[in-house]
């Protein structure tokens, strides 16, 4: 989302860090740049005057003046002063008598169904919850069976469709079956329209009265641009919102909603939405979004999405055929699934500190982001031999994987020379960390078949 706006600033910054000590001059002549890249993300006119004084202030000082690297010094006030922007990182608020209700809202399309599912399932999986999900839209053709559908998919309950209950009634039925059947949490899911009008206002206002939701969550499209500020003002005046989530960030968004939201509510941004996939959700960390923007790269939230993803026992599994010097074709689909867990490798490069350059070129090579899909079909062509024992697949074999897999043959030439170079690092890992235990009189630590 944020791509546009960092590759920007990276430009303006490059020339400051080249530069010996900064006057005033040379640090107006950046901002003047800050400024234009700010607008072009389209952050709002008010959010960017503010921001620009902010950094000047801090910028024109001794502070920048007297610093051994003064580009580097003006980096980092633009990164505090994005962070003070972006505001705080706020949780749920879930510490009310359950069950605690939730209510989203938000104009249709935003993604509020798939985000209520999202947000059901982290607080299943992550803090333990049980969670209700309830539609209260009764006018999209089949809103309330795809909350329904959304939510077996997340493993969590739904409130049975009762036809012709109004919204008002729905939620107060939703809230009734919590409290009866011991909910921590129901997930109260609004109408939206394709404009804000009095309807929908006067209907979420209704809602709100009847079960006093603890968090309203404000769903917003960041690829609306400036109009999700003027949505996000409109909410929260009329409805009062507790907080905001960001969807479908993983888009050509410019970024600037996200910027100017926070300014203009007071209200923080609580989630993102990265993706379809239900598990597509993260939590918004300012101080990760500012070190992103600025392509100083976020490698908690990447270690975190690993965590989240790589399955422990598969992995362990994997150390230890590796430490026995075996690594075959199933070892390598597997390591495929892994990868493809973690998601885009744009994405992931990202949150890599100084790879933002990198990223750039991956966009300009046109990496096929299905290569990986490719791959793995090329091993689930092979039969269980071939993928134990990579050496039976001779010219015949090769011609019948390739036409299993609907590839060349060229490209499971390619497949296995890959594997042949990944088999041989294995090995050459496992001979070094044997060499190792046995220069420091470790080798009682090493299996008895690999004590020499």
């Amino acid at each position: 989302m944020f791509d546009g706006l960092s590759s920007r600033l990276g430009e303006v910054f490059d020339r400051l860090k080249r530069r010996g000590a900064l006057n005033e001059a040379d640090v107006g002549e950046a901002l003047r740049e800050v400024r234009i890249a700010l607008l072009e993300a389209d952050v709002a006119l008010p959010v960017v005057k503010d921001f620009i004084a902010k950094v000047k202030e801090r910028a024109v000082g001794h502070e920048v003046v007297r610093s051994i690297s003064p580009g580097q010094m003006v980096v980092k006030i633009v990164h505090d002063c994005l962070i003070d922007t972006l505001g705080a990182a706020e949780e749920l608020n879930l510490a009310a008598v359950p069950p605690v209700p939730v209510l989203m809202v938000g104009l249709q399309g935003s993604g509020k169904t798939t985000t209520s599912a999202k947000i059901a399932l982290r607080l299943k999986s992550r803090d333990k919850k049980k969670v209700l999900l309830a539609s209260l839209d009764i006018y999209r053709p089949a809103a309330q069976q795809q909350l329904e559908i959304l939510a077996s998919q997340a493993e969590v309950a739904s409130l049975p469709i009762v036809a012709g209950e109004q919204p008002v009634d729905i939620a107060r039925r939703a809230m009734e079956m919590g409290r009866r059947e011991g909910f921590d949490v129901v997930i109260l899911d609004t109408a939206g329209r394709l404009h804000i009008d009095d309807a929908l206002m006067a209907e979420v206002a209704q809602v709100r009265d009847a079960v006093a939701p603890v968090e309203t969550l404000l769903v917003v499209d960041a690829m609306t641009g400036q109009d999700a500020v003027t949505l996000a003002r409109e909410f929260n005046e009329k409805i009062g919102i507790t907080g905001l989530v960001l969807t479908r960030v993983d888009g050509d968004a410019r970024g600037g909603a996200a910027l100017s939201m926070r300014a203009v509510t007071g209200r923080a941004v609580k989630f993102m939405g990265a993706g379809e996939k239900l598990d597509a959700l993260e939590p918004f960390h300012p101080e990760r979004i500012a070190g992103r923007i600025l392509g100083m790269g976020d490698v908690v939230s990447l270690v975190e999405k690993a965590m989240d993803t790589i399955e422990v026992e598969e992995a362990e599994k994997l150390a230890a055929r590796v430490a026995k010097g075996r690594f075959d074709l199933n070892d390598m689909a597997a390591q495929f699934r892994q990868v493809k867990r973690m998601g885009d490798l744009k994405g992931i490069i990202g949150m890599l500190p100084g790879l933002g350059a990198m990223k750039q070129k991956i966009d300009e090579a046109s990496i096929d982001p299905k290569a990986i899909n490719r791959q793995e079909a090329i091993i689930l062509s092979m039969t269980k031999k071939e993928r134990t024992n990579p050496d039976l697949i001779k010219a015949s074999r090769k011609r019948r994987i390739a036409a299993g897999a609907g590839v060349d043959v060229a490209d499971v030439n390619r497949l296995l020379k890959q594997y042949q170079q990944m088999a041989d690092m294995m090995k050459k890992v496992t001979r070094l960390g044997q060499k190792g235990l046995m220069r420091h009189g470790l080798a009682g630590l090493l299996p008895p078949s690999q004590r020499r």
